[in-house]
């Protein structure tokens, strides 16, 4: 009872935050003062996030091994996404994004509820294992940003040509330095998922006991790195930008959830396995 208890407190306090956020941030009604950044908004994420932590290290880490089920993938996944959106919050103006990120954040506290692992990962004793986890996850993780930063940049574009703005949107940077930050987090996560496919195939037999095999999962993965490189290539030489770059980023990303979170749902939701 405790430990549900406590996915339910962990999820209302993301859902107040997001509330919040939403009636000051984004209600067109909201006064254009209120946009102002306050320092205890910013450390207030930390509240949910540290309870969030707890969540994950209980959920994950059991008396038999590393526990990474749908419920608690998705779940660490958008807890990577709040932890770089916070650490990210310290350096630019990434305001828009509290009303994107803390509703999800706010689901996924209560996912491994929802979605229990039922059976520990095999290999979690060797150390090339553990890092090529740990380089998916995070790729898994700015990816997210990524794409909540590209719906925020749709918004803040559409609401531009509709003449109305609600007050974080205002104050957000021009269009042209989000798209900057938003090449820069896709460079960093195509350099992970880089690490993340060629530790996966050049250990594949070390890593999973079996040499490397054309599944859904990993036509899939190559396809986002396909996608992604192939984005970052028409930037570079020609000079892509805007709602193509939008559109390149969430393709890259549809096909990154179809990849692990994808077969995880096949597996464990639909086959039972």
């Amino acid at each position: 009872m405790a430990g549900i208890l406590t996915h339910l407190v962990c999820s209302l306090l993301y859902t107040l935050l997001a509330v919040y956020f939403w009636r000051t941030r984004w209600h067109v009604g909201a006064a254009a003062v209120a946009v102002t950044p306050k320092a205890w908004e910013h450390h207030a994420v930390l509240a949910p996030f540290a309870l969030h932590t707890l969540l994950i290290y209980h959920s994950a880490f059991g008396s038999h091994g590393l526990y990474l089920g749908l419920g608690i993938a998705v779940s660490l996944i958008i807890w990577l996404a709040v932890a770089i959106y916070w650490l990210g919050g310290l350096i630019y103006r990434l305001e828009g994004l509290q009303a994107l990120v803390l509703p999800l954040a706010a689901v996924a506290a209560l996912l491994p509820l929802a979605f229990p692992s039922q059976h520990p990962l095999p290999n979690t004793e060797m150390f090339a294992f553990k890092a090529h986890l740990l380089i998916a996850m995070l790729a898994y993780g700015l990816f997210t940003i990524a794409s909540l930063h590209v719906l925020l940049m749709a918004l803040m574009e559409r609401r531009l040509h509709g003449g109305t703005l609600p007050p974080v949107l205002s104050t957000l940077p021009p269009l042209l330095t989000m798209e900057t930050l938003l090449f820069q987090m896709i460079g960093a996560g195509f350099v992970l998922l880089t690490l993340t496919l060629a530790s996966g195939i050049l250990f594949s037999e070390e890593l999973f006991g079996k040499p490397l095999t054309f599944n859904h999962k990993t036509v899939f993965a190559i396809l986002s790195w396909l996608v992604f490189g192939a984005l970052l290539t028409g930037r570079i030489a020609y000079g892509w930008r805007g709602r193509t770059a939008m559109r390149w980023t969430l393709a890259g990303f549809l096909m990154l959830v179809l990849a692990y979170i994808g077969s995880k749902f096949v597996l464990e939701v639909i086959l039972h396995r």
